[in-house]
């Protein structure tokens, strides 16, 4: 190799590093979303959630990933992730598929006061669909 080679070389390396350096800074600093405060970019029924999901997962996942949705549902399970926050499962009667929230730390006073088998209305931000949808950093609305 010549010295011509090994200098375009190093600057091309050098140009990628620094572009990589830049993505993952921009990426690691990005805000966070305050959902209680966002506007939701979607308002659906559980049920109507989990068959888009069921019927096309595709289609659902560019439809809904990464957004804020308002559903409303009926609260199937109460439960703690191992921090203590609180977890609300929203499924329709015998349905095995449900839609998984979990609850932000400052709403687990509101979900301690919920019952099984409640209507209840809830935002949170998509993050896809493993046998169930999964929201997260979720609040309640009523």
């Amino acid at each position: 190799m010549t010295k011509k080679n090994n200098k375009k070389i190093l600057i091309t390396g050098t140009i990628i590093l620094l572009a990589g350096v830049f993505v993952f800074f921009k990426i690691y600093n990005k805000p966070h979303i305050d959902v209680s405060a966002a506007k939701p970019n979607i308002s659906t029924e559980a049920g109507i959630l989990l068959g888009e999901f069921l019927t096309n997962e595709t289609e659902a996942n560019s439809k809904y990933l990464e957004q804020i949705i308002q559903v409303v549902g009926t609260i199937a399970e109460i439960d703690t992730d191992k921090n203590g926050n609180a977890i609300i499962v929203l499924r329709k009667n015998d349905d095995i598929e449900s839609v998984i929230c979990h609850i932000l730390p400052e709403e687990n006073k509101k979900a301690s006061n919920l019952k099984i088998g409640q209507e209840i209305n809830i935002k949170g931000i998509c993050t896809g669909y493993l046998m169930d949808v999964i929201l997260v950093k979720c609040v309640i609305l009523n």
